[in-house]
């Protein structure tokens, strides 16, 4: 067997590039043929909706690794005509034959969590209807999906050169492709993943996004990519079965919000974490207010004081949503008294500034994640902040014969732990860490955002907002910043190279357990894209700046 693939690559702190500017449109993707395809849709007179679906099928060709219709979405729409903000909702649930006594009683199961790449991880993929029900219900209608796909059916048929930071993690899981099923060659070039500069195609990819574009949901949920799936899993002894593809159905929810120094962050409703970003928000502002800090704009950027906050506040908000999110549609999630301010008040007198917190709990507030992102902004003033993704590289592994992509493995962040919220149940949807994001300012879009990676996701909301909101950066800059990343299990806290030297000492000395992440490893700070917008105070026009996060192979394209 072929030894792990490692990669040494320097990429430098500063991306050494600028923020880019327009009027017309923005898109921003990890991909540039993908934003490319999002501008080919705009220019024919398509949305912001309609162009990030196109984003989305294009990055399930050029990055199958990270995201693809065998895995789930989310997306937040901002409405330029009535200034809202909605959510679309696109994550599966997991087999109605699968609970945890089975996997106990049956398959051996045990312990807190499902195995990362077990057959039984896989939750219904909820990717495909979410694509179908963006353009749907948030797209211009002037486009259908056949023409909203096609750049992407053509890349997959045509073939495309694999990028440079994009071929490392694609060679990196070549061994889970051969071992996880037979048809993991379709994903491989001679059986190994392809180098930076190779032309891969996938004409397996191409007939499964021609079927959706021709039948829509039925192309997917029905017929032979159906039938397809369900033998793949069924084969390794899972237990999906056709009516858990059919009764699959994304849902339209209501984003949640919270505004900090006048500017409003929305994030996914739970089953999602974008509630940890709010809390951490919540905290900061209040103990900003109870002058236990001082003004975050005031603070020195990466210092460790500064650091030491950010950290500190993670960990409070992760403790409460790693408690209390799960699918409220099975349980309710207490969204409105975790983000009071009698709650956050609660919160905030836990923060020590001369020390880090050794072991943080839950609060009481009632009283007695490898991802993609992508945003788009058009013409007429609406944006679309999109996360689609298989989980961990490739998911499962798993490839349905013919179709050219593999299954997400989503279904590991259940809890196995029956008294816990987030505990597995047939036909709930798990914890998800895949959030977008959008902040207005008056109602009116200031930015659309996110930064894909696991458990980073929410910690990168909080520090890219702060980076643009209190140290004014561009949207290019913002993501360059060195970030820092707290483990969700463990507490260790990793540091981007570009840190300085003196806030690490300083941060040990305050008991945080760090390490320092250089070249590829950085891609554990995320992969960020962002969409700002501006007024011309002279002109009144509007103006739309963007920058795409150096850790990939990304570009941001306007006009």
């Amino acid at each position: 067997m072929a030894s792990t693939v490692r990669v040494n690559v320097h990429v430098p702190y500063t991306s050494r590039r600028s923020a880019i500017y327009g009027t017309r449109y923005m898109v921003a993707s990890t991909q540039p043929l993908a934003s490319q395809a999002g501008v080919r849709i705009l220019e024919r007179g398509g949305n912001a909706a309609d162009a990030a679906v196109a984003v989305a099928a294009a990055l399930g060709v050029t990055e199958p690794f990270s995201t693809g219709i065998g895995g789930d979405c989310f997306c937040l729409f901002y409405s330029a005509k009535d200034k809202t903000v909605r959510g679309l909702n696109g994550s599966g649930r997991a087999p109605a034959a699968l609970s945890i006594e089975r996997l106990a009683s049956e398959f051996g199961i045990t312990g807190s969590a499902i195995p990362l790449r077990s057959v039984h991880a896989a939750t219904v993929p909820g990717a495909a209807a979410g694509w179908v029900d963006t353009v749907e219900r948030f797209g211009s209608g002037k486009l259908g999906l056949v023409d909203i796909l096609a750049p992407a059916i053509e890349l997959a048929e045509e073939g495309f050169p694999v990028g440079e930071l994009t071929s490392p993690f694609w060679r990196d899981k070549a061994e889970l492709l051969k071992s996880a099923s037979p048809n993991g060659h379709e994903l491989l070039l001679d059986g190994e993943g392809p180098q930076v500069g190779q032309i891969f195609c996938n004409a397996g990819l191409a007939k499964t996004l021609r079927l959706l574009a021709r039948e829509g949901k039925r192309g997917f949920y029905e017929g032979p990519i159906a039938d397809a799936v369900i033998k793949s899993l069924q084969e390794r002894g899972g237990v999906m079965a056709h009516a858990d593809l059919q009764a699959h159905q994304s849902s339209f929810e209501d984003p949640i919000s919270y505004e900090f120094h006048g500017y409003r962050l929305h994030e996914c409703a739970p089953n999602g974490s974008g509630l940890v970003a709010l809390i951490a928000l919540g905290i900061i502002e209040e103990l900003e207010r109870q002058k236990a800090v001082p003004p975050v704009r005031d603070m020195e950027h990466n210092s460790s004081a500064y650091l030491h906050l950010i950290i500190e506040v993670l960990r409070l908000a992760f403790a409460d949503a790693r408690h209390y999110v799960c699918d409220p549609e099975w349980q309710s999630v207490p969204v409105y008294e975790l983000l009071s301010e009698p709650y956050l008040q609660q919160r905030a007198a836990l923060f020590d500034p001369g020390r880090a917190a050794a072991d943080v709990k839950h609060g009481s507030p009632l009283g007695g994640s490898d991802t993609v992102y992508f945003t788009v902004a058009d013409g007429e003033g609406n944006a679309c902040s999109f996360v689609n993704s298989i989980y961990t590289g490739f998911g499962t592994g798993i490839v349905p014969a013919g179709c050219g992509f593999a299954i997400h493995n989503r279904g590991c962040l259940f809890n196995l732990d029956q008294a816990h919220a987030n505990c597995l149940e047939p036909g709930k949807r798990p914890y998800h860490t895949i959030i977008p994001a959008m902040v207005t300012q008056d109602n009116d879009l200031f930015m659309s955002y996110g930064i894909m990676g696991g458990y980073n996701q929410p910690q990168a909301h909080v520090q890219v907002m702060l980076n643009m909101v209190c140290f004014g950066m561009n949207p290019q800059a913002a993501l360059d910043a060195p970030r820092i990343c707290l483990q969700v299990e463990g507490g260790r806290v990793a540091i981007e190279d570009g840190v300085s030297p003196m806030a690490i000492c300083q941060l040990q000395a305050l008991g945080h357990s760090v390490y320092t992440e250089t070249g590829l490893q950085r891609s554990v700070f995320g992969r960020g894209q962002v969409i700002r917008q501006q007024v011309d105070q002279r002109t009144g026009t509007r103006v739309l700046s963007a920058g795409s996060d150096p850790r990939a192979d990304g570009q941001a394209l306007g006009r």
